[in-house]
């Protein structure tokens, strides 16, 4: 249990419908770019690393978060449950983005969660790889924000 008295369902241990479900609510958070508003979703005592950074705690996850929009630009986001089990879920997903000379980016990764009984992130591994792509290859073109439903995910991008 993390260090607070915070609960985010869904709650472990998940099933094959609230693993997607708690994948969704997090790829809705992370389209928000909206770094406070995500880092509600660790625990106080969230342990993060990614790529070569690492975050020991829920305030140093937000300020990488800020840090990360402020950089990656126009940023749209797809993430796909790959397996779960009791209180872990392992994800992959993609993203585009932009830096602020317009090179374009599809960034590819996976991620690996353990939660808290709370539902709260303690532990997230990341591995990401960057591939510059012209804009004219984007497959991500919804507005700013949430994925809309009909949208393809990523098996279905080929991806």
């Amino acid at each position: 249990m993390s260090t607070s008295s915070e609960v985010r369902p869904p709650l472990p241990p998940f099933t094959r419908e609230t693993a997607v479900r708690k994948v969704r609510l997090a790829e809705d958070g992370w389209n928000s770019r909206d770094a406070a508003k995500v880092a509600l979703a660790y625990s106080l005592d969230t342990r993060w690393r990614n790529r070569a950074e690492f975050a020991g705690n829920r305030d140093e996850a937000r300020a990488f978060l800020a840090r990360k929009w402020a950089k990656e630009l126009d940023y749209r986001l797809i993430k796909e449950l790959w397996a779960f089990t009791g209180n872990r879920i392992a994800v992959r997903y993609a993203y585009e983005w932009h830096d602020d000379s317009g090179n374009w980016f599809r960034s590819y990764g996976n991620e690996n969660w353990e939660f808290g009984e709370d539902g709260l992130m303690l532990n997230r591994y990341a591995s990401i790889n960057d591939m510059p792509i012209k804009e004219s290859e984007r497959k991500f073109h919804w507005p700013l924000g949430r994925r809309p439903d009909d949208h393809p995910g990523l098996s279905e991008l080929g991806l």
